[in-house]
Formats: structure tokens, sequence, C-alpha cells
């Protein structure tokens, strides 16, 4: 015991460089994710995209990496994380390269997808490679970072576009990904491989209904915005998805070797730490979707100055994710998840009063609030995930982490874009038949093309732009009001399901008698 103890007070070199390359490469797949965000408006006059290719250029990586990351985990499980964490980068490089050769709207989406296959690959491994790599009395804090560099991985790539925007063109957002790729690909090589030593078979049936699923359901999220959320396609997405995920349900409880076991969800920590994953992403990446505009469009910042503005979420969330595990153990997942969802919900709260006249501290402190909420409740809900499924599937139960937070942030992005959407289209009405025919549809449409409206209309045009950013700060209000309120309600429901202090306190001398023994088979 003594041994074992002294051997993980200090993490070894090997450790060190697996837990960098991990969060490194976590962080740039996150980052991919929104780092073309403040990109669009230069990729659509540089490439002639419509506003319907624009969108899927950023949504057809989400999708791909949704669908594909379950299968990935399998995979790596089965044939070797460190295998699958070398092909997807290079997969992602290749792939990030090609917009640097053809610059057609519809081979950039191409690649973007091409891009998301690769980052399926890597997520998952990233994380089962750390918790085979780390003995147990370690690997909260491991995970703990690894978690809060995910967390923060959207701002990084914000603020990393911003960076290179302000010096070169949307073309250097593909270079900086084709060389962290790259590098990071070489430097795979130096990682301790990782396997189920019982290398079960596939399960090719699971892993198509689980992709149905979540590609439908991400679709529909995805088109909700535009079409509305009665239109018949998109109720028949997500019907498609609710069907293809139960047939994945009954699929598994057949199989002999599942792809997912679900009767895990029945655990308490693995099923609320899921939740509490997707409640968490789906705010965050639907404030970042509010903030960004509001930054830009009320504030007038540019892409680099938003991106800076939005940086200091990184300092809480990250310092909080490496202690928040410990904190776990000690009063139980329960109350770290109801801690962090209800901050989560006051957040919101606090944004939804946010007005036309407010300035940046008015938006930074809901920013850092909401930092709080996700350094306290992300790391233990993905301790949670893991150790809730034995050490030879942790690849499966990474990837089931990684499928919560894309299916959180696309429905996120949808519900808080409805919702902004019909609250300014509601108050923009009735300033609409008093402008020219040819002005009423793109001042309906948005608060963007409003003011590209007045500024051609000139200085006389003040007060439709005064009126159009009230508009649009009513529909932030609307949106931030009422996913406040949604989450207040699922933090007392996900925290009703974690497990508390008790049960993890039981399970503690379990995990501290024998921790070389539960990290062995998980490694070769």
């Amino acid at each position: 015991m003594k041994s074992t103890r002294a051997s993980g007070a200090r993490l070894s070199a090997a450790q060190r460089r697996l837990l960098v390359l991990s969060c490194c490469a976590i962080a740039l797949v996150i980052a991919s994710m929104a780092a073309l965000y403040t990109a669009l408006p230069e990729i659509a006059a540089a490439t002639g995209a419509s506003q319907r290719q624009l969108t899927w250029i950023v949504d057809g990586y989400t999708l791909t990496l949704a669908c594909l990351v379950l299968p990935a985990g399998a995979l790596g499980d089965r044939f070797g994380r460190r295998k699958m964490l070398i092909g997807g980068l290079i997969v992602f490089s290749l792939a990030s390269a090609l917009p640097l050769l053809i610059d057609d709207p519809v081979w950039l989406i191409a690649a973007r997808a091409l891009a998301g296959v690769g980052a399926a690959l890597v997520m998952p491994s990233t994380l089962s490679l750390l918790t085979a790599g780390f003995p147990e009395e370690r690997r909260g804090i491991a995970v703990g970072l690894w978690a809060g560099i995910a967390g923060a991985g959207a701002v990084l790539g914000i603020l990393g576009s911003g960076l290179l925007l302000s010096q070169w063109s949307w073309v250097s957002i593909f270079v900086a990904m084709t060389a962290a790729g790259a590098a990071l690909s070489v430097g795979s090589f130096t990682v301790p491989e990782s396997v189920d030593q019982a290398r079960p078979a596939l399960d090719p049936l699971g892993a198509l209904t689980a992709a149905l699923a979540i590609g439908l359901i991400v679709i529909a999220a995805i088109e909700a915005p535009e079409r509305g959320w009665l239109d018949p396609l998109v109720l028949g997405l997500f019907a498609g998805g609710l069907l293809s995920a139960a047939l994945f349900t009954l699929v598994e409880l057949r199989a002999a070797h599942p792809m997912l076991d679900v009767r895990l969800f029945a655990d308490r920590g693995f099923g609320s730490g899921t939740a509490s994953i997707t409640v968490q992403f789906l705010i965050s990446f639907g404030t970042f979707m509010l903030l960004v505009q509001f930054l830009q469009l009320i504030l007038g910042y540019s892409p680099l100055a938003s991106a800076l503005a939005i940086a200091p979420m990184v300092v809480p969330m990250v310092a909080l994710s490496a202690v928040a595990p410990r904190l776990a153990d000690r009063i139980g997942l329960r109350w770290t998840t109801l801690a962090g969802l209800v901050i989560l919900g006051a957040a919101m709260l606090v944004m939804s009063r946010l007005d036309a006249d407010s300035g940046y501290l008015a938006a930074l402190w809901p920013l850092l609030i909401m930092s709080t909420g996700l350094g306290l409740c992300t790391a233990p809900a993905t301790t949670a995930i893991i150790a809730g499924t034995p050490p030879e599937k942790h690849g499966v139960a990474a990837a089931v982490n990684d499928a919560a937070r894309e299916i959180g942030a696309a429905v996120g992005i949808a519900i808080m874009g409805s919702l902004l959407a019909a609250g300014y289209s509601a108050r923009i009405a009735p300033a609409l038949p008093s402008l020219p025919e040819a002005a009423r549809e793109p001042v309906g449409n948005s608060l963007a093309a409003a003011l590209q409206v007045a500024e051609r209309a000139g200085p006389q045009a003040q007060p439709l732009v005064d009126f159009a950013q009230d508009a649009f700060m009513h529909g932030v209000q609307q949106a931030a009001l009422v996913v406040g309120c949604l989450t207040l309600v699922a933090a007392v429901l996900v925290a009703a399901w974690a497990p508390g202090r008790r049960k993890t306190a039981l399970a503690a001398p379990a995990a501290e008698a024998e921790p070389v023994a539960a990290a062995k088979p998980a490694s070769s």
C-alpha cells in the first residue's frame, strides 16, 4: 500500500507527457468546433458560401463527431486506444489541410465532416488513455484537468481564431489546425498502448443504430431554429432519432457483446453524470452564441476583442476542475452537481438582466458565474461516468461522455437560437411596415442584417439601429430567462438522481485497496 501511494504521489515523466498530450488533443478537437464562428463572414465573402452552407461548414464537423464517437470508443477498446488517437489525429490533420487546396463551399463542408471523423476517434481515446495510465488515487486530478480543458476548449478556439484573423485570412485557421494535429500525432507515438484484453466482437448493428439516433437528433436540433420546432421535417427527424434510440436499446440488451451496455445507465453515478454533462454543454454553447453576438453587435467588438472578452472564464473553470473531483469524494456527487447546475441557472438569470445599454462588466459577471458552475460539476460528472464502467470499457465510457457533450451543445445552440429569434421577431415586427419593401425581410431576420441596412441608409437610420438592438436584447433576455429556469429544474432532478456521499465513501476503500489492479486490465 505504501509503495503504491508513494508512486502515485508524484507523476512520472510518462504520465506528465500523457496528461499534456491528452489535454492538448481534447483542446484541439473542442476548439475546432468553435474556431470558425468568427471567420464565417470572411469565408462567405471569399468562397461565395450561402448562409445555409455556412451553417453546415460549422455543423458538418459536429454532426459526424457526434454520430461516430460511440463506435470510435468501442474500436479503441478492441484495437487499441493509442492507435485510434494517432489515426484520428492524422485524419483530422489531412482533412484540415484540404481547404488549403480547394475553397469551394461544398468541399469545405466535406472537409469539415471528414475532420469530424478524425475528431471522433480522438475524443474518447484521450480520456480512456488517461484513466488507464494513472493509478486510482491520481486519476481524479488527471480527469479533472482534462475536463477543465475540454470545457474551456470552445473559448480557446474562439480566442485562437480571433488572434489569427487579426493578422491573416481565414485560411490561417486551417493551417493552424493542420499543424497542431500533425504535431500531436507525432507525439502520440510516445504514449503506451491501452486495450481491452478480452477483445470482444464488434457490434455493427449497435453502432449503426447509435449513429442514426444521435445523427437524427442533432440534425433536428440544427434545423429547428430555421424551420421551426413544429416543422414536419424537424418533427420527423426527432421521431426518427427517438425510434433509433429505442432500437439501439433493444439491440444492446440482446447482444452477446454490446457496444454499450445500456444497463450502465441504471448506475446512478453513470446516468446522472451523463445527464449533467448534457445540461452543462447545452448551457455553455448556447451562452457562447448569445454572448459573442452581444459583444459584436451591441458593444461593437471585433472578433479578436470578443474572444479576449470571453477568455477570463477559462481561469475559474480550469482551477475548480482540478479540485472538484476531490470535493465530490468528500461531499458526494449529488451536492457538487446541485451546486454547479444551480450556479449555471443563476448565471442565466443574471444574463437575462442585460439590455442594450449594458457594458462589458455587466456581461462578464454572468460569464464568470457560469464558469464557476462548470468548474464545480464538469469534472465530477466525467469521473462518475468513468467510475461507473469496468476499466476495460473506459473507451466506450469516454465516448458516452463525449456524445453527451455534442448532443448538449447542438441542442443548446438550437434552443437558445430559437428563443432569440422568436424574441427578436416579435419585438421588431411593429417597425417593419414603416420600412421600404426591400429592407423589411433582412431587418426582420436578424440584428446583423438590420445593422447592414442601417449602415447603407446613413445617420438618419439611427432610430432603426436603436430599435433593432432593443429587439435583439429582448430575445437574449427571453432565451436566458427560459433556459435559466429550466436549468434550475434540471439541477434538482439530476441531483436527486445522483448518488450522495455515503455511496461514494463506501466505494472509496475498495478503490484504494487495489488501485493497480483496477488499472491493469486496461493497458497492455
